[in-house]
């Protein structure tokens, strides 16, 4: 099955099955808005517990805030968001659809990736057993020539976005005419020039229309923790190195929002930020690199899905930069951002504050602005990349098919489903008691309509990783049937052993603990 078609029936699922809706659907929708439904809401809660933990419970030196969306209107002219944060764009005169040129440009680079791959696939069908895939990329004229136009192609690209004085705009109009990108809905090559547009939403503050100042929501979390350095850091008696972590909301006026909840105009970030001495930040960089990939990692989809994406073109006040990309359904793409900041926010709010944000150092009675290693993650995106790796349409030995999320057990919206195989003889109220005692440990879920078959399919549906069965053997023995979500193995337990067989394994420590 080709890869768009399974995205596409992920997006089915999410929405058919409680995890994503579209925003108000029953106004026919908001443009790259969406809800998260009773499911969605839960995997989501539970990606930012697996985060939080691992951030603050784990790290004595990391501590969390929660500060507001708005904020005073100069922290985003000192951050540098009210003149700088702008995409590039171009339209189709045919169609009247808006992009990001730069989106479109690499866009292309992936097509000639693709078609390498396609090229590697057709010459494994040829030679099947004998086939030396290694040799073949080395030798083939025709994956050369694609590699080649790769190459160029990302070497022009990276001259326009790197041109003195900002990204050149015609030479990146110049690269969709001559690489011959049409519009995908026109099909045509009728474009616009490239101009400049501003991301961020504004509004106004104020009682009256008169009186109010124009504010803006903001279009990251990062700042919220950089104006709180001097409180976090006071209060809380931090010493270099430390961190200040914080989930939260963002807005984006993204003209170009695509593939699901991947790229939205709201959206919410799990970002920490953290404090060094000047001199250490690239070893810190480092650091956070290797923990930062071993949280990903410690879900158990296979190392080979992650990737890292070092940036060839660094922000202005960044000496580090890189990508932790997963394979999705369309290809890799940024899950996190880890980047080294230098001192750059510090100072600017400094600058513009007129206040002194400064760290004294007790060992050296030296007084220095704190360099910033930043991990920044999208929790839209993390939830994205997980249902697209847990996603599986299985066929079964008796030739059937179930759909089964293959969560990782913690992550589940719900942990247990508990079924009564008849609606009498004492079984629902024997259900009953069991979630009753089980339920102040973890999420459980009663269900009786149905064959038990059907029920099992519903809860695989929504990744539930254990289900158990009260029949009339459970009244003389106080025994149960527990069903395992991935083997669908079934064994026979008491009631008494539930809570230990299962809590350890759906618990957030259960991830946590396979990190160092």
């Amino acid at each position: 099955m080709a890869q768009e078609d399974v995205f596409k029936k992920i997006v089915s699922h999410c929405k058919e099955y409680g995890f994503v809706f579209p925003s108000s659907e029953i106004y026919d929708g908001l443009g790259a808005v969406y809800d998260y439904g009773q499911n969605g809401v839960e995997l989501k809660n539970n990606i930012k517990q697996y985060w939080w933990q691992y951030m603050v419970l784990l790290h004595e030196n990391i501590v969390g805030i929660d500060s507001a969306i708005f904020m005073h209107p100069t922290i985003w002219k000192a951050s540098g968001h009210v003149d700088a944060f702008n995409d590039p764009l171009i339209d189709n005169k045919d169609s009247k659809k808006r992009y990001r040129a730069d989106v479109l440009i690499e866009d292309q680079i992936a097509k000639y990736e693709e078609k390498v791959e396609k090229e590697v696939e057709k010459a494994r069908k040829r030679f099947k057993e004998n086939f030396d895939e290694e040799q073949y990329r080395a030798t083939s004229p025709k994956v050369a020539e694609l590699l080649a136009k790769r190459d160029a192609l990302h070497e022009r690209y990276q001259t326009v976005m790197n041109a003195e004085g900002g990204i050149d705009l015609e030479g990146m109009k110049q690269i969709i005419i001559d690489e011959e990108i049409v519009c995908p809905i026109s099909g045509t090559r009728n474009w616009t020039d490239v101009r400049q547009f501003n991301l961020m939403f504004k509004t106004e503050m104020g009682a009256a229309a008169e009186g109010a100042s124009t504010i803006y929501l903001r279009p990251e979390t990062a700042q919220g923790i950089f104006v709180n350095y001097l409180n976090v850091q006071k209060t809380g008696r931090m010493k270099l190195p430390f961190g200040i972590a914080q989930i939260g909301k963002a807005f984006r006026n993204e003209i170009v929002a695509r593939q699901f909840v991947f790229r939205m105009r709201e959206f919410e970030q799990m970002e920490m930020q953290f404090f060094v001495k000047p001199g250490t930040e690239l070893d810190w960089f480092k650091e956070w690199k290797e923990r930062r990939m071993a949280w990903h990692q410690a879900l158990g989809f296979g190392a080979e899905n992650y990737r890292f994406h070092d940036h060839d073109k660094l922000a202005h006040y960044a000496n580090a930069a890189t990508d932790v990309e997963f394979h999705m359904p369309f290809g890799f793409k940024e899950v996190e951002g880890i980047h080294s900041r230098t001192n750059f926010d510090l100072s600017q709010h400094a600058k513009y504050s007129g206040k002194k944000i400064e760290y004294f150092d007790p060992e050296t009675n030296e007084r220095f602005t704190p360099y910033v290693i930043e991990t920044s993650i999208g929790v839209d995106r993390m939830f994205l990349s997980v249902m697209c790796h847990s996603y599986e349409e299985e066929k079964l030995d008796n030739g059937e098919t179930r759909t089964v999320l293959h969560l990782p057990a913690a992550l589940a919206p719900v942990k247990l489903a508990v079924f009564p195989l008849t609606k009498k003889d004492g079984l629902p109220e024997k259900a009953r008691e069991i979630i009753n005692d089980l339920k102040f440990h973890f999420n459980c879920q009663y269900e009786e309509k149905d064959q038990i078959g059907k029920r099992y399919r519903r809860q695989d549906a929504i990744g539930t990783p254990y289900c158990v069965t009260v029949d009339h053997q459970t009244l003389e023995d106080n025994t149960v049937t527990l069903r395992h979500r991935d083997s669908m193995e079934q064994e026979r337990v008491n009631i008494a052993d539930l809570r230990s067989i299962i809590e350890d394994k759906v618990n957030i420590s259960s991830l946590l603990k396979n990190l160092k």
